[in-house]
């Protein structure tokens, strides 16, 4: 009996990316065409990427992560300003605002959605604030509009992290199609993937003109557009850039995945839906939901154990790892990692995030996850609820 098999019945993955035939077929035609770096494949991905978010300009980049990056760049945030982020979030929303010298303030969240609002961005909000970023926390779609309300007539940027938010949408739209500036993932773990890789979305020409170039390294022309020509002009570099691009090879990936896109979310809404229905009379178990003005792709499908379930979160984990079921603890607090238990990160309340961080968990969701896959990780709970505590957990995983 092996750890990854211990009840000798196959492991169940808390998240699998859904690859084919066709995103092969994708890349070895890339592979073929002797041009792999950021290149024509990227570009048409920018373009059908925007169209599908309702977005007028998309930005590709290596990951998620220098999306946010280069958002708060073009958005004119550096050092000196506060910028508010969830602390229940991965901490890249927070390393963004640190890497341009900012300060990364923390906000609490909704208890529901685990997404900031206007009244927690409220709280957190001080003389220095030039930028919010709200998060699409596992797909659930963030209420931006009240968000921009709040923010607009102070001059303050908002930022959408959309980093799980492929294939969710907000108030009859895709998510993303309301802001200013949005960044995404493509991340293995998220809803649509091209391995790593990430976009910067923009209702603005001159941002998007200048992430494209900040992109890579400032040059005054893409590689590209000067492998197109026999001679090429000097390039110059106006300012310090970066070297944040995505490959032609990622981008053939992402184009198949797009066409893919409406079914994975089909498929992940079924299998929420089956989640749901089956744990919705367990005592002291809460399971994410849609909120009133949307849908999520559920990127991830999360509970929450109160005070009426038998055992604490951590002892849960351990009964479905017995079970050959691999979950995951619930979003982190980034305000108590050792990166920034120490800094200067505002003042607001933060006991919704706290209390999420310590009860949540992550089950497995994702499209090879069958009916009877599932039925195992809602047994185990089930039973959990149910019996008397084992022995061997009974000391330590009381809640």
């Amino acid at each position: 009996m092996t750890a990854a098999e211990p009840t000798g019945l196959p492991r169940i993955d808390v998240m699998r990316p859904w690859l084919g035939e066709e995103e092969a077929v994708a890349v070895a035609e890339v592979i073929a065409s002797g041009w792999v770096a950021q290149g024509p494949r990227v570009a048409e991905f920018e373009r059908r990427f925007a169209e599908t978010q309702q977005a007028a300009y998309a930005v590709a980049t290596s990951n998620c992560t220098t999306a946010l990056h280069l958002a708060l760049i073009v958005a004119g945030i550096g050092a000196g300003d506060d910028v508010v982020v969830p602390s229940l979030s991965f901490i890249a929303t927070a390393n963004a605002p640190t890497y341009v010298g900012a300060r990364p303030v923390f906000a609490d969240v909704d208890p529901l959605t685990g997404n900031v609002t206007a009244e927690t961005v409220a709280a957190a909000l001080t003389d220095a604030t030039r930028a919010v970023i709200a998060v699409d926390q596992g797909g659930v779609p963030v209420d931006l509009d009240p968000i921009r309300a709040l923010c607009d007539p102070l001059g303050i940027v908002v930022i959408e992290d959309a980093a799980c938010g492929a294939g969710s949408t907000y108030r009859g739209r895709p998510v993303g199609a309301g802001a200013e500036l949005a960044a995404w993932s493509f991340h293995p773990r998220k809803v649509l993937t091209t391995g790593e890789g990430g976009m910067l979305t923009t209702s603005r020409a001159d941002w998007a003109d200048r992430a494209r170039k900040l992109r890579e390294h400032a040059m005054s022309q893409s590689a590209a557009s000067r492998h197109e020509t026999l001679l090429t002009p000097a390039e110059h570099y106006s300012e310090i850039g970066f070297n944040f691009r995505m490959t032609d090879l990622q981008a053939a990936v992402g184009l198949v995945q797009l066409d893919r896109l409406p079914q994975i979310v089909a498929d992940r809404r079924r299998l929420a839906a089956r989640y749901t229905e089956a744990l919705a009379e367990v005592p002291g178990v809460t399971t994410v939901a849609d909120p009133a003005w949307g849908t999520t792709s559920f990127q991830s499908y999360w509970i929450e154990l109160g005070p009426d379930f038998p055992i604490a979160r951590e002892c849960l984990l351990v009964r479905l790892a017995e079970a050959g079921i691999s979950a995951r603890r619930g979003i982190m607090a980034s305000h108590r990692q050792p990166a920034y238990e120490h800094r200067d990160t505002g003042s607001a309340s933060l006991t919704v995030t706290d209390w999420l961080t310590d009860t949540t968990l992550i089950l497995p969701l994702h499209h090879q996850l069958t009916d009877a896959d599932q039925d195992r990780v809602i047994a185990v709970i089930r039973e959990v609820a149910d019996e008397a505590m084992p022995e061997h957990l009974s000391e330590m995983c009381v809640a």
